[in-house]
């Protein structure tokens, strides 16, 4: 059926209204969070051609992931305490910093075989590419906080939802792109160019965001003191996590360590003048909510990442490729998601918006946890899709209703708080899913008959661990499901001074004054 002329260019002048002014200011800052979200990524499918370069043997593999670990440590650490920088200095100036630390970082990065040999050290040092990516994330880590505190400075209030929206669907599409940038440089080039050309994308960014307004400026502290405990203890807890499969000695005195550091960091946030999370944020009830919502979506999130390809290379003996191209079909629906989320939150709230993507996310979590080995199309990416845009839609309401107890001066505290909140969750549930599903695959091969030159019988083994995977891979899918389903307490904290923000929020397009 035909749409009427009249209907065709009111839907134009929608999408024209969209994408004109006072977007454009804002969307180099979507540039350098998307430059910093890629590099999350890039190095899954770079770290095979940097080990070899490395000269990491399959035994230090372990060591190796820390190419990994230690750029999400940096990138979380680096918020609370960059977040509160940003307030003080501007969020123009901030993004300047940010951006220079993570290019710095890069081409340390790109230089990390050839540094341990001006220092006279024998061969390629893997600690010198681990100190190096955690320079560069401290860097990319600031950056997602910035650009959502500084929605609140340069555009109107109307527009602030669908500028949270943008953001969120920026570091979704950076995680989208990281993987396959990685196999085309790795393929054509090599893995030094993923990290060489951050810095002609840096410089671009960063010449583009000189000339958006300079941000407010706010005569806030920043604690350093409570920023180093922070990252010192998200660290300790890392680390001792990933001896939980030995639980030997480093693992309880490492979660030693880290219980000290945590205690000393509730003290300083009791004691200090202006603490590194203002006591304003930890007395709104929206913004704890807000919080406590990221947690159990990072940690469903990372559940969703981690699975869904290494139950294709496994128990359905796919590719890596095949993996990963599974993955694509959630990971590309975030972001259409993200700015259905906006869209939505500004007609119906944050309470009403909020409960569609609860709903995807449990339906496709609950779809998925009865995949069979053979799942095939189209099923299988409906459901991945299901999944994606459920939780694209929450970026949206989760931002916005932690922001909403953010005054004037804690804008950038708040905005990293929430990002650290999601990042936090993806932590402690990649440790969950690993040590209990280990456990769980051990118990379930615990009567298998012991390793046989007779075909049979190694079928009947290779069978029984094919099944008790694919067991534990739904159970994974099942408590995913369970999580997001209690999402719906904190949404319902979310909502409650609802009809007071939407009020605030849709308003006249009156530009936010900058000094």
């Amino acid at each position: 059926m035909f749409r009427s002329p009249s209907k065709r260019r009111s839907e134009l002048q929608l999408i024209s209204r969209f994408l004109a002014r006072p977007y454009w200011p804002f969307l180099p800052l979507c540039f350098g969070v998307f430059i910093a979200a890629d590099d999350q990524t890039v190095v899954v499918t770079l770290l095979p051609a940097m080990l070899i370069d490395l000269e990491v043997s399959a035994t230090e593999l372990g060591s190796a992931s820390w190419t990994i670990t230690g750029y999400l440590i940096g990138f979380t650490a680096a918020m609370p305490l960059m977040g509160r920088f940003s307030d003080r200095i501007g969020q123009r100036l901030a993004f300047a910093v940010a951006m220079s630390i993570f290019m710095v970082g890069s081409a340390l990065v790109a230089l990390s075989i050839q540094i341990p040999v001006w220092f006279g050290q024998d061969g390629p040092g893997l600690e010198w590419t681990v100190a190096a990516r955690v320079i560069q994330a401290i860097g990319g880590g600031a950056i997602i906080p910035i650009a959502i505190a500084a929605a609140s400075d340069v555009l109107p209030a109307s527009r602030i939802l669908i500028a949270y929206a943008l953001v969120g669907a920026s570091a979704e599409a950076g995680g989208v792109i990281g993987p396959l940038w990685g196999g085309l440089l790795t393929e054509f080039a090599s893995w030094e160019w993923a990290f060489w050309l951050n810095l002609p994308f840096g410089l671009l960014a960063m010449a583009l965001v000189f000339r958006m307004p300079a941000g407010v400026r706010r005569p806030v502290n920043v604690d350093v003191v409570g920023g180093v405990l922070f990252g010192l203890s998200l660290t300790l807890v890392t680390a001792g996590l990933s001896f939980s499969g030995e639980r030997g000695s480093w693992f309880y005195i490492l979660l030693a360590l880290a219980l000290v550091a945590i205690l000393a960091l509730a003290v300083r946030l009791r004691g200090a003048e202006s603490p590194i999370v203002p006591r304003a944020l930890l007395s709104a009830p929206t913004f704890l909510a807000a919080n406590a919502f990221h947690l159990l979506i990072g940690a469903s999130l990372i559940i969703a990442m981690i699975t869904i390809p290494l139950m294709a290379n496994t128990v359905q003996g796919k590719s890596s490729l095949d993996g990963g191209l599974q993955l694509l079909r959630m990971t590309a629906a975030i972001p259409v998601g993200a700015i259905a989320g906006g869209l939505l939150m500004r007609r119906f709230g944050t309470y009403n918006a909020a409960i569609p993507g609860i709903v995807f996310t449990v339906v496709g979590f609950a779809l998925m946890s009865n995949w069979s080995v053979d799942i095939g199309d189209p099923a299988l990416t409906i459901h991945l899709v299901i999944l994606g845009i459920g939780f694209g839609l929450l970026i949206a309401p989760v931002t916005a209703s932690a922001m909403r107890a953010a005054v004037p001066g804690t804008r950038g505290a708040a905005s990293s708080l929430i990002t650290v909140s999601r990042m936090s969750g993806m932590t402690v549930g990649l440790a969950a899913i690993a040590a209990w599903g280990t456990t769980r695959f051990d118990r379930l091969v615990a009567d298998a008959p012991a390793f046989s030159t007779d075909p049979a019988v190694q079928q009947q083994i290779a069978d029984l661990a094919r099944s008790a995977g694919l067991d534990v891979f739904q159970n994974f899918f099942l408590a995913a499901a369970v999580m997001m389903a209690i999402g719906i307490i904190p949404a319902l904290l979310m909502g409650r001074n609802d009809q007071m923000d939407r009020s605030e929020e849709i308003g006249q397009d009156e530009p936010v004054h900058i000094p």
